[in-house]
């Protein structure tokens, strides 16, 4: 393999951060997670706050970040059962056990149920809440 040489002289503040966390394709969830601090110890000084190496730098963590994102993170929820992907959606979105007993008719103890997974949900479980959540109904299978 030959090296083409150019005069292009990366600025030393790319190079300290490439030292530091070199850019490469992201393969594991431990890199996506030191990736994503790295971005946002960046990210908190704001881009106008940037030399030119920094955001270059920025600009290529973003892509390996937004590819592993695109090929992996989307897959996430199925690697989860359908008892924790309702669990995620229960807590992303803020509800109360109580708000999804009124959701799905039921009391308590079958709320409690679900969400631990002691017990599946029913198939107007699943049509409700993908109503609900807008969703296909597939993602709770």
């Amino acid at each position: 393999m030959s090296v083409i040489a150019t005069k292009f002289s990366p600025p030393a503040s790319y190079l300290r951060l490439v030292s530091k966390f070199p850019l490469r394709p992201i393969r594991t969830e431990s890199e996506y997670n030191a990736a994503k601090a790295v971005m946002e110890k960046l990210a908190v000084r704001g881009e106008q706050c940037l030399d030119e190496g920094e955001r270059d730098y920025l600009d290529g963590l973003d892509q390996f970040i937004s590819a592993y994102d695109e090929n992996v993170r989307t897959d996430l929820p199925r690697r989860r059962s359908p008892s924790q992907r309702l669990h995620s959606l229960v807590e992303d979105s803020g509800l109360t056990s109580r708000e999804l007993q009124k959701i799905l008719r039921c009391g308590h103890s079958l709320v409690s149920m679900l969400l631990s997974g002691k017990r599946e949900l029913s198939k107007d479980n699943i049509r409700t809440l993908a109503k609900h959540f807008r969703l296909s109904a597939d993602y709770f299978l």
